[in-house]
C-alpha cells in the first residue's frame, strides 16, 4: 500500500496517477546570487520573494504542488531565511544545513515558532547518531527527508539497506512522515536513483524522490550539445525520474521554476490518464489532468 502524507496543505505520495510531483525548489543555497553574506543570512529579499511568487505562480497554473528547500551553513542564517520563508509564502519547505547541528538548532527554532506542520527535516542520512534521533525526538518533528546515499554500496540494492537502517532510526526519532530520498552523483545515475525509487516504493510504500536536476549543471560536455541543451536536458532528467514513479523532485534553484513546471505537469497529465486503465484516479481536481487540458 502506497502512503500519502499532508504537510502543510501539500499532499504527497499514492500510487502514480493519484496526486501529482510535488516539485521542490532551493533558495539561498551555495552559489545563489541573491546571498549577500552567507554568514549573517543578508540577502536581497525582494528579489527572494519575486522567486518564491514566481513558483507558487506556475504551481497554481499548472495544478503541480511545492515546496522550498531553504538552506544555509549555520543556525544563524538559516533562521533568518525561516522567518523570511514563513512571513511571505504558506507553502512547506525543508530545513537543510550540512550537518546535524545546524539543521536541528534550526528546525527546534521553526517548531518553537509554530511551524511544525510545515517544516521537513532535510535529512536523516547515512551520519544518523543517538544523539540526533534523540535531539529530533525532543523538537518533536514529524517530517523528514531519509537520504538512501550508501557510501559503501552506492547502487540501487544498497540505498534500499541504507533506506532501511535509517528509517529505523527516524521512528524511534517521533518522524511519522519520513520521505525517502534516492542520490544521484552525476547524469548517467540518474538511472539508478530511478530505480531506487521504483524499489523504495514497493519495499516500504513512502512517499520517494530524488534530486535529478543538479547534475545537469555539472555535465560538462552539455553546452556542446546546443544552445539550449542544459535547459532541455535539466527537464528531461526530471521526467525520467516521474516516469519511474517519483512522488517529489528536488529541482534546484528556484529560478527554474518556469522550465521546470509546464513540462513536469505535462508528465503528470500523462501518468494520471493511463493510469485509469489499472482503476487509478486522481485524488485531486486540481490535478494537472485537469488543469492544464
Amino acid at each position: 500500500m502506497q502512503k500519502i502524507f499532508k504537510i502543510g496543505d501539500v499532499s504527497v505520495g499514492g500510487q502514480p496517477g493519484e496526486l501529482p510531483t510535488v516539485l521542490i525548489g532551493s533558495l539561498f543555497h551555495v552559489g545563489h546570487k541573491i546571498v549577500e553574506d552567507r554568514i549573517s543570512g543578508i540577502f536581497d529579499r525582494r528579489r527572494a520573494e519575486h522567486l518564491i511568487n514566481v513558483q507558487t505562480e506556475m504551481s497554481e497554473k499548472t495544478g503541480v504542488p511545492c515546496m522550498l528547500d531553504v538552506v544555509a551553513e549555520n543556525p544563524k542564517a538559516l533562521t533568518r531565511y525561516i522567518d523570511f520563508v514563513s512571513e511571505v509564502t504558506n507553502v512547506p519547505f525543508l530545513i537543510n544545513g550540512p550537518n546535524k547541528s545546524i539543521r536541528i538548532a534550526a528546525a527546534k527554532y521553526a517548531v518553537e515558532a509554530g511551524l511544525e506542520k510545515r517544516v521537513v527535516y532535510n535529512s536523516i542520512n547515512y551520519t544518523l547518531v543517538g544523539e540526533e534521533i534523540e535531539a529530533i525526538g525532543e523538537i518533536g518533528l514529524k517530517a523528514a527527508v531519509v537520504q538512501a546515499f550508501n557510501p559503501k554500496k552506492p547502487w540501487p540494492e544498497g540505498m534500499i539497506s541504507m533506506l532501511k537502517d535509517l528509517l529505523e532510526g527516524a521512528y524511534k526519532a517521533g518522524i511519522e512522515k519520513p520521505l525517502g530520498f534516492m542520490p544521484v552523483l552525476d547524469v548517467p545515475s540518474i538511472g539508478l536513483g530511478a530505480q531506487g525509487i521504483r524499489l523504495a516504493k514497493e519495499e516500504f510504500g513512502i512517499p520517494t524522490g530524488t534530486a535529478p536536476v543538479g547534475v545537469v549543471g555539472l555535465w560538462s560536455k552539455v553546452d556542446e550539445l546546443g544552445r539550449f541543451a542544459k535547459r532541455l536536458c535539466r527537464v528531461g532528467a526530471s521526467t525520467l525520474a516521474q516516469a519511474m514513479g517519483a512522488d517529489f523532485i528536488i529541482y534546484g534553484s528556484v529560478a527554474k521554476a518556469r522550465d521546470i513546471f509546464p513540462v513536469c505537469a505535462m508528465v503528470d497529465a500523462i501518468i494520471a490518464y493511463n493510469s485509469r486503465n489499472f482503476g487509478i484516479r486522481p485524488l485531486t481536481k486540481n490535478h494537472p489532468l485537469y488543469k492544464i487540458f
